[in-house]
């Protein structure tokens, strides 16, 4: 089946993996997907990921993080841009995620960076998803 938002189906698929309280989950792979799983990394929602090559097919394995209690580390993850109704912003009016807890992901001129980031950049761009 054709897939018309790629990026959002990965963050259905690392949702949904996460609620069912799934180790991993194996998403196909692209340059802006992989930025987006390197950002989760980076801020601490995912225990790791590895790009796996099966019968030539590429995939990147992410490694769903839990607290103690088993609960998922990551409680939500939403997407914001979508391909019919694209949203942009500037630097001065970046969104906050849950006043600072979460993260939101911006296609900028500088590349797939956080919002915190592009603020200190002071470059604005595409508004991807939010996290937290």
């Amino acid at each position: 089946m054709a897939v018309s938002d790629p990026v959002a189906d990965m963050l259905t698929k690392i949702r949904n993996a996460s609620l069912a309280k799934h180790e991993k989950v194996d998403i196909s792979t692209s340059k802006m997907k992989l930025q987006i799983v390197k950002i989760l990394k980076n801020e601490g929602f995912i225990k790791n990921f590895k790009k796996v090559t099966k019968d030539g097919i590429s995939y990147i394995r992410v490694f769903l993080k839990y607290d103690e209690t088993q609960g998922p580390v990551l409680h939500g993850i939403d997407r914001i841009s979508t391909p019919g109704r694209r949203i942009y912003t500037g630097y001065r009016d970046m969104p906050r995620v849950y006043n600072g807890h979460g993260v939101v992901v911006v296609s900028t001129s500088a590349g797939i960076i956080t919002g915190k980031k592009a603020t200190e950049n002071k470059v604005g761009g595409e508004l991807i998803c939010s996290i937290w």
